[in-house]
């Protein structure tokens, strides 16, 4: 009596089977229905008990409830023969096929359906049961032949037994999965997003790679717009866009060859007036879905006959605008269209679709901000290169700069020519350890550090020493990379400096952990030049030293950064045997020099920035340079006196020789009353210059400065730094030389 006390509690009436004792004491398997009864005023009164036998298994009540659940069940459910015969359908299934059941009974299966891979899998599956005896389940995304979309079926087949162990039929079951399978499919497109969205830096392969995730899984046509500030790596401005928005097409896709259906061509302006459901998803800040006989998209395309046209030639049915957002800025919008797919966009693809986006929206800003580095520190750097190599009498010189198109940014590889005294010049290659800003910070403290050594006309191996002791007491909090949070700098930094003379026709170089340069001598051999390399700057603790080498006139010095010679799949020494051959090339002028330089040696995607400088020496012609050796002796100054003035009389340069006279008068005397012999004079005489100099085996250096009324001396040295362009004091191993200027005149 449990089930029937459990009904009378709940006042319902329903069947309760109920096995009661027989008054001969046996078991009765009853079948007990209670139905309440209540009075006019509708208050429960009672029960009416009913009570039968329930019925026997297959008999023919029972037989007509399961007949019955078959022909009234959601799912679609069919029975064929073991020859593909229809046997028996529900109304679901005759729905799904468009007949009624007694038009396919005892049809073939294959006559009812199109010869195509979907239905010839079904019957395959469905043979294999009626063969084996043994279930099969699959899955299938197909349109139904009554139905106008595609669906994800669930399809479930099991074998008919009239006997155990002999199969007389097979019953199937289909279910529409297409909820959990799009569910499945969205999870499966985020899943590939993370693996496919942002591999580079680019921001227009970014918005390329969000086209092709989505079409055609989600889409059959999806256009990429970007605002111009952003593909110019400027900041967008926060907030959604609150105007009529002019964006640049970045990137398409379709399911259609060629994307006939884009109305507006890759790089060119697209303009969205206020109606349109774009630009309300941008105002907005959230996708919007439209489609034909929607308000918005009929104004849109009234707005845009082009538009129009290509909506009604491809039967648009639905559109989905996503704007592009990435920490609270409005990048751009991405457009998805659907055409041939039927079903128009729903709220789940809306999510998905800006889940997408927003990844993708983070790549692009990650991608503009790397633009925008970039370009800054490609313009800092630039701004600190020289833009003009000044024209030299010891040289003639060409170079190139090449940024790496990895992913790390600028790096801080740089050159520099400097002039120096009596027309020698100063070539300078170096290599900043990073890349970026702060890279191109570092190359710029440490080529103004350079240039400042190199006005002292230091030898290189001094100048290295004195630049390699500013970066090793550098404060920390000084270097640019600290200060931006990165581990190089100056520090670590290395650098070549090589002082080419061209009165003796000899270059010195030094080296503070850099490669060495390549000569090409006239008679067309190659050689790398011996040097003892020192340690990198910022170590400390270690002498440079100096290497001199001699170079005929029409020798070609080429000086060059790591990043030139080194690739992934190229050691150093290959890439600087490549360097020798392609310097050995014969070329029309320097440039073409750098030119080939580059084609042979510069890998396809190099790791690295690359620097190359190029200088072909000249020398001075021996009619252009005179030599006195001077007695320490004050009565020997008119005599040394008298012979410059023929000199340039020699020379036709009678319009300088008061101002020449009375600098070889002072620096001579100076010479002979605070130095110590060996005194020598030479004039050098260049096309714009007049060059003075005196040298002595004294290490003692002149000081200016300016004499007391009533002083007898200490006038000289001013009166050469007034009369002169410009003068100045070097230092050698075997003494000093006082050298001044003059500007010839012009013709």
């Amino acid at each position: 009596a449990g089930p029937l006390t459990e009904a009378l509690v709940r006042a319902d009436a329903r069947d309760v089977r109920a096995a009661v004792r027989h008054r001969d004491g046996g078991e009765v398997d009853l079948l007990l229905r209670a139905v309440p009864y209540t009075d006019a005023e509708a208050r429960p009164q009672g029960f009416v008990l009913m009570a039968g036998r329930p019925p026997e298994p297959g008999s023919l009540a029972d037989m007509e409830l399961a007949d019955r659940a078959f022909a009234g069940s959601p799912v679609a459910m069919s029975m064929f023969d073991r020859e593909a015969h229809y046997l028996r359908l529900n109304r679901t299934a005759c729905r799904l096929m468009g007949v009624p059941e007694e038009e396919l009974r005892w049809r073939a299966y294959e006559d009812s359906v199109p010869d195509d891979h979907t239905s010839r899998a079904f019957r395959q599956h469905l043979l294999q049961v009626a063969r084996t005896g043994e279930p099969v389940c699959y899955e299938s995304y197909t349109r139904a032949p009554a139905s106008t979309r595609e669906h994800a079926w669930n399809i479930w087949m099991w074998p008919i037994e009239a006997e155990p162990g002999t199969v007389s039929g097979v019953a199937i079951a289909v279910f529409d999965g297409s909820e959990q399978y799009w569910a499945r499919q969205r999870l499966a497109l985020l899943n590939e997003a993370g693996a496919r969205l942002g591999t580079t830096l680019d921001i227009t392969r970014t918005a390329q790679e969000l086209t092709e995730l989505v079409a055609p899984l989600l889409t059959d046509f999806v256009s990429v717009d970007l605002l111009d500030s952003v593909l110019r790596g400027r900041e967008p401005a926060p907030g959604p866009v609150d105007e009529a928005v002019v964006l640049r097409r970045v990137a398409h896709a379709s399911i259609t060859a060629g994307t006939p259906e884009a109305a507006v061509p890759l790089g060119a302006i697209d303009v969205y007036p206020p109606e349109s459901p774009v630009a309300r998803a941008l105002v907005h800040g959230r996708p919007v879905l439209s489609g034909p006989g929607q308000p918005d998209f009929q104004r849109w395309f009234e707005l845009d006959p082009l538009r129009a046209r290509r909506a009604r030639e491809y039967g648009a049915n639905s559109i989905m605008a996503v704007p592009l957002r990435a920490r609270g800025s409005t990048l751009g919008v991405a457009v998805f269209i659907r055409y041939a797919r039927q079903e128009p966009f729903t709220e789940d693809d809306a999510l998905l679709a800006e889940e997408l986006a927003g990844r993708a929206a983070v790549c692009v800003d990650n991608a503009r901000r790397y633009t925008r580095e970039h370009s800054t520190a490609l313009a800092l750097q630039r701004s600190l290169l020289p833009r003009e190599l000044p024209g030299q009498a010891a040289v003639e010189v060409a170079s190139r700069y090449l940024p790496t198109d990895s992913l790390a940014g600028v790096g801080g590889d740089w050159f520099d020519v400097i002039p120096l005294s009596s027309l020698r010049v100063a070539l300078v290659v170096g290599d900043v350890v990073g890349h970026g800003i702060h890279a191109s910070a570092a190359m710029g403290r440490l080529r103004t550090a350079v240039r400042t050594l190199a006005d002292v006309d230091l030898p290189p191996d001094e100048l290295l020493t004195h630049l390699d002791d500013m970066v090793t007491h550098l404060p920390p909090d000084e270097d640019p990379a600290t200060e931006l949070g990165e581990e190089a700098g100056v520090h670590g930094a290395t650098c070549l400096y090589a002082v080419y003379d061209p009165v003796s026709h000899r270059c010195t170089v030094a080296s503070a952990g850099h490669p060495p340069p390549v000569v090409l001598r006239p008679d067309g051999t190659t050689e790398v030049v011996a040097l003892s390399t020192g340690p990198p700057l910022g170590i400390g603790a270690l002498p440079f030293e100096a290497t001199e080498v001699e170079l005929p006139e029409g020798s070609l010095l080429a000086l060059y950064t790591d990043g030139l010679v080194e690739s992934r799949h190229r050691d150093m020494d290959a890439g600087v045997a490549l360097l020798r051959e392609a310097l050995a090339v014969p070329a029309a002028s320097l440039e073409a020099g750098c030119d080939t330089i580059l084609r042979t040696v510069v890998a396809e995607r190099p790791k690295d920035d690359a620097a190359l400088l190029l200088a072909r020496t000249r020398v001075l012609a021996p009619d252009r340079i005179a030599v006195w050796d001077v007695p320490a002796d004050p009565a020997a100054v008119p005599e040394v006196r008298r012979e410059a003035a023929a000199r340039l009389v020699a020379w036709g340069l009678e319009d300088v020789a008061f101002v020449t006279e009375l600098v070889v008068c002072e620096l001579v005397t100076n010479a002979i009353r605070y130095g110590r012999e060996p005194i020598h004079l030479r004039l050098i005489r260049d096309r714009t210059l007049l060059i003075v100099e005196v040298s002595d085996a004294s290490n003692t250096a002149p000081h200016l400065r300016r004499a007391h009324t009533y002083d007898e001396g200490g006038r000289g040295l001013l009166l050469v730094a007034q009369f002169t362009q410009r003068w100045g004091t070097r230092q050698s191993t075997n003494g000093k030389t006082i050298w001044a200027e003059q500007a010839l005149p012009a013709g």
